[in-house]
């Protein structure tokens, strides 16, 4: 996967036929629908079976399981992910046709065009924030159109096509995708060098996010001024002449948090911004996840919201599935699911359920993704495990990569136990509810964490914890 240089928007008119490949992800089936919704002609295939595949086949979208040319069928436009090959056969049979083909940013930029564009980036916390931001205008009477990386946990849907003039998007920086949408407002949520498979240098990619932030049409940048990465860029975007709207606890924000409480899953405090005052009560647990409600509360009274709508809205958030999702509770033991795939989102989910556990023990199950990223991470991946009381890793989700000799797993367990941590190897994920299964006692919470398909191991863990009470 190579970065991406944004290209000039197309009009959804003239894009005809349009074909996705790989359209059951959470991201490009939410803009299948959205085409679909807005009257184009959509297909798509993906590498398996899935209940967004069949969900899409029921609004009427022809969808096929499997990659073959003659799937194209008569498109004149096809979209692709970062993930797609080249050596794939509709992708292939695609440039032998000479067809138009668009990357997913470049497709959702052309849903976008003419809307007023909120773009949510940052290393961690983006979904969550692109999801409250959804919501929290909703309640504030907006209706805004949005494409969300996660579904919502109160709809199971990523994507809506509002009536009103805001459109919403998760701006995904791995990939340069963020550059390519229309935006009016832009958001950060913090900045932590990542990727850098594709941006090669932590300064590269600080500077890819100014350029962001800083691209012609963005009128506000809203940013954390308590995570220094974000702190920077927004002084830096601020000399360039942008207006920037700071939020955090710190004196310095404009709309600032203070008196942080915690209890169980959820998690509270007082927010002021221009003369107005009162607690934010979330759903969700998390000090990442009161950052990510006042980020949201700052666009939200940029667009002219009232502060008793957007605290209303927050109030009504329960989530995005892969999110600190409850997967279930059998035998006195919770299984919890979160999408935690660098250092520091690990933590922060690790922190977060430690306040959850009550007298019990946090066990934590994680899966690393990328070959690059274990590699470079291993030593802070094991010392984020420390936090919890007993945690077990399984091998690389290469997803995109290669596997790369003397990259495993068990780079992780080392550093867990040089770190002082109770770490367990099991590479293949297959054995891991069996192995959860026969460390859990009732009290604990378990939590599976990774942005793999260590999120089947949840389920299949509770099926097993309630065998063993039947």
């Amino acid at each position: 996967m190579a970065l991406r240089e944004p290209i000039d928007v197309q009009p959804l008119e003239s894009l005809g036929r349009v074909h996705f490949i790989a359209i059951g992800g959470a991201g490009m089936s939410g803009i299948a629908q959205l085409f679909h919704a807005r009257g184009v002609q959509v297909s798509g295939s993906d590498q398996t079976d899935s209940s967004v595949l069949r969900q899409l086949a029921a609004t009427g979208i022809p969808t096929f399981v499997g990659h073959e040319a003659a799937q194209l069928g008569e498109a004149d436009t096809v979209v692709v992910s970062s993930a797609i090959r080249e050596t794939n056969p509709e992708l292939a049979e695609a440039r032998r046709r000479g067809l138009r083909v668009l990357h997913r940013s470049a497709a959702l930029a052309s849903l976008m065009h003419g809307k007023v564009g909120v773009a949510i980036a940052g290393t961690h916390g983006k979904t969550t924030t692109t999801g409250m931001t959804a919501v929290m205008l909703a309640a504030a009477g907006l209706d805004p159109s949005y494409v969300i990386g996660s579904p919502l946990a109160s709809s199971g849907t990523s994507a809506h096509l509002g009536t009103g003039d805001v459109f919403v998007v998760e701006a995904d920086e791995s990939d340069g995708s963020f550059l390519q949408y229309p935006t009016t407002i832009a958001v950060v949520t913090n900045v932590e060098a990542d990727h850098l498979d594709n941006w090669q240098t932590p300064q590269a990619y600080i500077d890819g996010f100014v350029r962001f932030a800083s691209q012609p049409g963005v009128a506000v940048l809203v940013a954390n001024s308590d995570d220094p990465g974000a702190a920077e860029l927004a002084d830096r975007v601020e000399a360039l002449g942008t207006t920037v709207v700071r939020y955090g606890s710190g004196p310095g924000a404009d709309v600032r948090l203070s008196e942080l409480d915690f209890e169980g899953t959820t998690a509270s405090g007082v927010l002021d911004h221009g003369g107005s005052s009162g607690r934010i009560r979330l759903q969700v647990p998390g000090r990442y996840n009161l950052e990510n409600a006042a980020a949201a509360y700052a666009v939200g009274r940029q667009l002219g919201c009232s502060h008793e709508q957007l605290v209303a809205g927050a109030a009504a958030f329960t989530g995005t599935l892969r999110r600190f999702q409850l997967v279930g509770e059998s035998g006195g033991v919770r299984v919890y699911d979160d999408y935690a795939h660098h250092p520091t989102e690990l933590r922060a989910a690790l922190t977060a359920a430690r306040r959850a556990v009550g007298e019990g023990r946090l066990i934590a199950c994680f899966q690393p993704h990328l070959y690059s990223r274990t590699a470079e991470f291993a030593d802070e991946f094991g010392e984020a495990l420390t936090l919890a009381d007993l945690a077990v890793v399984t091998d690389v989700y290469g997803a995109r990569e290669d596997p790369v000799p003397g990259v495993s797993g068990d780079l992780v367990v080392q550093a867990g136990q040089a770190h002082g941590g109770e770490v367990s190897y099991v590479p293949d994920k297959r054995d891991l509810p069996g192995w959860l299964a026969s460390h859990s006692r009732p009290g604990d919470l378990v939590m599976t964490l990774g942005a793999g398909d260590v999120t089947l191991v949840g389920p299949l863990l509770v099926d097993l914890l309630r065998e063993g009470t039947a």
